[in-house]
Order: structure tokens, then sequence, then C-alpha cells
């Protein structure tokens, strides 16, 4: 199958992505399961503009050092549950890619609400999604995580294959010292 879009993600830092990952393959229906955790900065961006695309994300972690996000919610999604995030940075990165790429974005992404979040749980029944959020937001403490990177993905009718990865600035030179 062919891609029909590009995705943009927050690349996060390996310890959080393991841990949010977890959780998705603990509560997400595994048949709709097909991904690790994510951040979505983009939902679907022209697959022809792929050169353009690349080139603009990697402008913009060349000049990005890694940054926290503060995990600071469990939110419940009607038929899920996700933890909400905020970081000023973050917000800064999607604005300016969103001013570059105007005439891209599709409805979705050019009405973005501006809520980071990671879905840990979709598609399940109300009162499921319910419980999960009863569940979680109970022993919930607000958390940093680590910021390293945006990903491309093409989007190929469910799964998602790796288009690029682009560390920030500071990643790239913490992998080149090793």
């Amino acid at each position: 199958m062919l891609p029909t879009a590009l995705i943009i993600t927050l690349q996060m830092e390996a310890k959080a992505a393991e841990h949010f990952t977890q959780l998705r393959k603990k509560h997400f229906p595994p048949e709709r399961n097909w991904l690790d955790a994510h951040i979505t900065l983009f939902h679907a961006l022209p697959v022809a503009c792929l050169d353009r695309v690349v080139q603009d994300a990697a402008a913009a972690a060349d000049t990005t050092e890694n940054f926290s996000l503060q995990v600071d919610r469990v939110q419940f999604l009607g038929a899920g549950v996700a933890y909400g995030m905020t970081s000023a940075k973050a917000r800064g990165i999607r604005d300016t890619l969103a001013t570059r790429w105007a005439e891209l974005l599709g409805r979705q992404d050019a009405n973005w609400p501006g809520r980071l979040h990671v879905t840990v749980q979709n598609k399940v029944p109300h009162q499921v999604a319910r419980d999960l959020h009863a569940e979680l937001a109970r022993d919930f403490r607000p958390f940093d995580i680590s910021a390293v990177g945006l990903q491309i993905w093409f989007y190929v009718g469910g799964p998602w294959q790796l288009a690029a990865t682009l560390p920030f600035r500071d990643h790239r030179l913490d992998a080149i010292a090793q």
C-alpha cells in the first residue's frame, strides 16, 4: 500500500517512549495498536511535499536543543485516555512549522487546538475508558520528559512507516561524543 500522508511527531527520550508504549500495549485494543507511543504535531501533510517537509523539519531540529515537556494531566477522551503535556518550546516549533506549511495544512492541522498528548487507550467503550482514566488519575503526579527530535512518518492505511528521524542539535552532539 502506498503512503497517503505524512505525519510529524515529537520524538521522546527512550525512557519516556518505552513507558508510554508499555501503557499502550496494556490498554489499547491489540487489533488497533499498530504504533508505539507518540506525540503528534501534524496529522496529515501531503506525501508529494516530502522533500520540503524534511528540509523544513531538519532546519527546525538543527536550531533546537533537547527540552522538557511537563506531563501534567490524565485526559479522558471519551473512547480512550491520554496523558496531556505542556511545553512552550514544543508549541513554538509547531507554530513555526505551521506558518511555514500553511498552504499544506488540512482542516485538522490548521485548526489544531494546541493540546499535546500521548494516547494510551483509544477506540474502547466509554465505561472502559472512564475506568482507566479513574485508575491512572488516582495516583498521578506531574512529571517531565525530554523531547530529543522530530520524526516524519508515512501513513500507510493504519500502520506508519518511519521516513526520517531528525535529532535536535544537542542530542546529535551527544551521539557523536559517544
